[in-house]
């Protein structure tokens, strides 16, 4: 596995010095005078231990006491992200420059972000350091600078501390590549964290980040947010610039963390004069605050099922308690049906995204093996065009959407096929007709076991399909998987029952005690409203649990 040498060396000795050195940290944070000696003691103990492994002793310690004097909560942050690398594999690479950044820090003390540790998804562009996407053709490759969003945080007073793991090609919602390897769910290492976000939702969900930016083109933040039981939300797509993205499709950037106000407050501070001059192709539409803040009750549309995927048995139990904890909030919730969802994800997000049959997937993972985790979904990308049409036709009786999935994977033939994928679906003329503010949907969950994702994508419609339409949408935590959820699971048919409901079941069993999360939607460009939304449900499902 290729991890950077700080990383494999600190992890060695933190097993035996870290948990010592964070309970001294505490200690020192809870009372006054001598003890704040003892915090700066204990780190640099800490840290001197980790430093007798690395070569150029001298130069990397006199960075990391300088780290210590400067800015303790850092070290201790990073402290914490070494432990749960340990435990996850969930890191790339630790950004050792950010030192550098802290010695001109005090000149940012007015940044939104001032002093904030934040993690950063492999893909996004840092200065030095490889944005590998989990393909072999994209290592020894580092960014020539800093993406936008990278530089918008730095001039924030944010800290970029680390880049986390992700699927082979980011083109999968597991977490594993033959790089960096596998990472591990911190609720249940036996579960995925998801993808392709996966190694933020499992640091800042274990406990090592309390800010991180993931990338999401089919639910990929929405989806490990869920898993790991954090908040996660995808804005409006060029809301956030994607200037310095390293990425083998297009997709959005958007915040994770463990809580609703933390999200709010990255994209308040992304969206800034300093983004828009970076980037001026970002329409320079700041945060408004006064939505975000805004208490008036809202007109929410729902569904419990799509028609695609039947949601799991705790699914749909969070789903219909937060509709009930909303009504009684005094809040107008409406049934919605997404008009045309089949046609949508398979003529139009499918062949969109795999417009060349997938060749462009395929051809970057040229060089190396292919990830257990990602074989079950490219097998059938590389089958001849006719075969494909064929095992299509064939399919239709005995299994209609498998036999949609393998016709969409036959890609767009021509340019006038590929502009009439280019449609309008009718969801916008639904949600206006029920003049809607936002909507509630089931998210993904709970987490699956690990390989299963792959073999899975027949249940991605429910994230896709906002993506397709380039709607904010964010993943809120509101429950956790019951027995009676479980067993449940024994009854569960499938709005389909064919081989893809039944691998269903046996991804998600195994999952009591895990979280539940529900997905909040709004239109294009009403990103506050959506997070004013995401943060009454995280409200509302707090009050209830403190009864």
């Amino acid at each position: 596995m290729r991890n950077s040498p700080l990383l494999r060396s600190c992890t060695a000795c933190l097993g035996m010095v870290s948990c010592l050195a964070v309970n001294m940290c505490c200690t020192a944070f809870a009372k006054s005078g001598p003890a704040l000696f003892c915090f700066f003691f204990a780190v640099v103990l800490c840290w001197k231990n980790c430093l007798s492994f690395i070569s150029n002793t001298t130069k990397v310690e006199s960075c990391l006491l300088t780290l210590v004097l400067m800015c303790p909560a850092w070290v201790s942050c990073l402290l914490q992200a070494l432990e749960v690398q340990e435990k996850l594999n969930c890191c790339t690479d630790f950004l050792m420059e950010s030192q550098q950044q802290l010695a001109q820090l005090e000149g940012q003390r007015d940044g939104l972000l001032y002093g904030v540790p934040v993690s950063i998804k492999d893909s996004l562009g840092y200065t030095g350091h490889d944005s590998s996407c989990g393909v072999i053709c994209k290592l020894e490759d580092p960014a020539a600078e800093d993406s936008v969003v990278v530089k918008v945080l730095k001039r924030q007073g944010a800290i970029p501390f680390m880049k986390t793991n992700i699927p082979q090609g980011l083109l999968n919602y597991d977490c594993s590549n033959p790089i960096y390897g596998l990472t591990l769910n911190p609720q249940n290492p036996q579960k995925t964290p998801g993808g392709s976000s996966g190694g933020e939702g499992a640091l800042i969900g274990g406990g090592g980040s309390i800010l991180g930016l993931g990338t999401d083109i089919g639910g990929s933040i929405r989806i490990p947010a869920s898993f790991c039981g954090i908040c996660g939300f995808k804005p409006t797509s060029n809301r956030i610039s994607m200037r310095g993205l390293s990425s083998c499709l297009g997709t959005s950037i958007g915040p994770m963390a463990r809580d609703v106000d933390s999200l709010a407050l990255c994209m308040k501070a992304l969206l800034c004069e300093n983004m828009f001059v970076l980037d001026p192709t970002v329409p320079p539409i700041p945060f408004n605050e006064q939505v975000y803040l805004s208490t008036k009750r809202l007109r929410i549309g729902y569904y419990e099922n799509d028609g695609m995927q039947q949601p799991s048995p705790s699914m749909s139990r969070a789903l219909r308690d937060t509709k009930d904890l909303l009504e009684r909030a005094g809040h107008t919730l409406l049934p919605f049906t997404v008009p045309r969802l089949t046609y949508a994800i398979y003529e139009l997000f499918c062949k969109g995204v795999l417009a060349d049959e997938g060749a462009t997937l395929l051809n970057s993972m040229k060089g190396g093996p292919i990830d257990p985790c990602l074989k079950g979904q490219t097998v059938p990308y590389g089958l001849p065009w006719l075969v494909k049409k064929v095992l299509s036709v064939l399919l239709k009786p005995i299994s209609p959407r498998l036999s949609s999935s393998i016709d969409a994977l036959c890609g767009v033939g021509s340019v006038p096929a590929l502009w009439k994928n280019h449609a309008a679906v009718e969801v916008v003329s639904e949600w206006r007709r029920l003049e809607l503010d936002v909507m509630l949907c089931p998210m993904l969950g709970p987490a699956y076991n690990h390989t299963y994702a792959g073999k899975l994508t027949c249940a991605l419609p429910n994230t896709t399909i906002y993506n397709l339409l380039n709607f904010p949408a964010g993943a809120v935590p509101v429950s956790t998987v019951t027995a009676e959820d479980e067993a449940n699971l024994n009854h569960y048919k499938g709005n389909f029952q064919d081989y893809w409901d039944k691998v269903f079941v046996k991804a998600v069993r195994g999952a009591e005690g895990l979280p539940v999360a529900v997905q909040c939607v709004a239109l294009p460009w009403q990103d506050e409203l959506c997070l004013r939304f995401m943060r009454e449900v995280e409200q509302l499902v707090r009050e209830k649990n403190q009864i």
